[in-house]
Parts: C-alpha cells; structure tokens; sequence
C-alpha cells in the first residue's frame, strides 16, 4: 500500500472555491479520493486563526476527517491588509515527509509551490498530487505536479439557503 502525505492550504482552498464555484471545498470527498487504497503517513490542514465560534467548529471537523490542523493567528496591519501565510511551514512539513511518502498530495492553487513540488520529485522520486480550482491554479504549479485534480463535481459543498 502506498504511503500518502496530504497538505492542505486552507485559506487557498476556500477562497478559490468560493470564488469560482460559489460554494465550499468537500473535504470529505477529498480526503476520501487522495486516500482511497492508500496509508496515511501524515494530513495536516494550515489555517488561520481568528478566534472565531464558527471556524473552531470547521477546525474540529478537519480534525474529525483526520487533519491535524496547524493555526497562525490573523494579523490585521495598520494599513487594513491582513497576514496569514503559511507557505513557509507547508514547505518545511512537506521537505520532512517526502522522502517518507510515495505520494504528497498539496490542495493549493499557489504558484509558489512549484519549486517545491520539482524538488521533491526530483530529489525522493515522489509522485505529487495537487488539487485545485483550475481556473484560478498557477500554471506553473500545474505543470509541477505529477498529476493535477481539479476541484469540481463531488469535491464541492453546495451552499444552502
């Protein structure tokens, strides 16, 4: 059985979503898909953390699917922009699991990854799954994975009114 590392950037994922779908990211249908038939060696979800009662619920249920789930607090500048990047500490997990994995699998439609993702094939000879909505997935980060699954279909939450 292969061994499957997941990675999620959930600030990434829900913007895009909601974005070009006007709905919300399944991640129950995700993690289905990227496990089936596969050993989980590690999933961790990077969120932001804004204190709020409706975001520790959507935490408990990533940690219920089986995410651990890594928060940075939401930083709110003097100029009104906000901060929240977790690219740095996906990069650093990703380097630690790699080399244990058969395949990683990165839910993120941020190029900045792409070196990455070249980097760990390259380097442990990992195959590389990314998830994200096409139409607002860095190109490059396309062209880095092994294979790339768009977000669509069963892997969204329609919204209910």
């Amino acid at each position: 059985m292969k061994k499957v590392a997941l990675f999620v950037d959930v600030q990434n994922i829900y913007y895009t979503t909601k974005e070009f779908h006007k709905c919300h990211f399944n991640y129950n249908a995700f993690w289905a898909a990227a496990t089936a038939n596969r050993e989980v060696l590690k999933a961790i979800a990077y969120a932001i953390d804004r204190g709020d009662e409706k975001q520790k619920q959507f935490q408990n249920i990533l940690k219920g699917i089986g995410f651990e789930v890594k928060l940075k607090p939401f930083v709110q500048r003097s100029d009104g922009s906000a901060k929240g990047d977790w690219d740095v500490g996906i990069t650093l997990d990703i380097m630690d699991y790699a080399q244990q994995s058969d395949v990683v699998v990165l839910a993120s439609g941020d190029g900045d990854f792409d070196l990455l993702l070249n980097k760990i094939r390259k380097d442990f000879g990992v195959s590389v799954e990314v998830y994200g909505v096409a139409n607002l997935t860095a190109t490059s980060l396309i062209n880095a994975a092994s294979k790339f699954i768009p977000i669509e279909g069963n892997l969204l939450l329609k919204l209910t009114r």
